[in-house]
């Protein structure tokens, strides 16, 4: 009788912390570093994502970054888990220059690349000579060229790839706009010293400035960012526990709601 007692007790105990207390679905592994740019994919992290993972055991950690070079080749080095702050275009790019070993794994809500005024307000007010900051980086480069294409301030090459256009791309300069590459974290500042500003969406939120201040938005959906993880990790529980995370239902009414404007996942379609 006393044994069957034990055991009785010790099942109950058992069920108790099971269900008292949320258990990490990877055991071998308790944290978990997340690296984004400053701005709305940390703001993701810190009030939704984290919680989530917390609630499964996790340990989280949050860094920010104020470029787009170190967090990548932090990932690859094993300093960060999981890094988001950059669309297929740009990862592709890098990693192939670096020759890093990273995966894409999923996509996140994105504020789309937009022109916003400086020293001149409207899209009306551009002429011969206005000065343009642009993000230097080359696939963000290329991407305000082609807001630039379809605006009709310049004409790139028929038949050019417009995930890599260049300067080197540009047929005409029809309104001879003078375009001045910077670090995209300087766009916001630089407003006050251009005529307009080509400006990534989180260093816009990041910097107070509203996505609907924007002259011009892209149109193309190909920039879409992604969390990436270490292709040796990819198929780790902790890292599909990451992945379900930003693709939960909990995580998707919450930036939907928060982050109305921007360009979805597709998978949430």
């Amino acid at each position: 009788m006393r044994s069957i007692l034990t055991k009785t007790l010790l099942a109950s105990l058992v069920g108790l912390s099971l269900s008292g207390a949320a258990v990490a679905a990877d055991p071998a592994k308790k944290d978990i570093v997340i690296g984004t740019t400053v701005g709305d994919f940390g703001d993701m992290v810190r009030q939704s994502i984290k919680p989530i993972l917390e609630k499964q055991g996790y340990r989280v950690r949050l860094v920010e970054f104020t470029d787009y070079v170190r967090p990548n080749l932090a990932l690859q080095e094993g300093s960060l888990d999981v890094n988001v702050f950059q669309h297929k275009p740009y990862l592709d790019n890098f990693a192939r220059e670096h020759k890093l070993n990273l995966s894409a794994a999923f996509q996140v809500p994105t504020a789309p690349l937009g022109i916003y005024p400086g020293k001149s307000k409207g899209l009306k007010d551009v002429k011969e000579g206005a000065t343009l900051a642009a993000p230097n980086d080359p696939s963000n480069f290329a991407r305000a060229l082609v807001m630039l294409n379809d605006l009709g301030w310049v004409k790139l090459k028929p038949g050019i790839n417009p995930l890599t256009a260049s300067e080197r791309d540009i047929a005409q300069n029809v309104k001879k706009v003078k375009i001045i590459p910077l670090e995209a974290a300087q766009l916001p500042r630089a407003r006050g010293d251009a005529d307009f500003a080509v400006i990534n969406g989180n260093y816009a939120t990041s910097s107070g400035i509203k996505l609907t201040e924007a002259i011009y938005q892209e149109k193309s959906y190909a920039y879409i960012n992604w969390g990436v993880i270490k292709s040796d990790n990819i198929a780790k529980p902790w890292a599909k526990d990451v992945i379900a995370a930003y693709n939960s239902p909990e995580f998707r009414k919450w930036a939907s709601a928060k982050y109305v404007g921007y360009k979805l996942p597709a998978s949430w379609k």
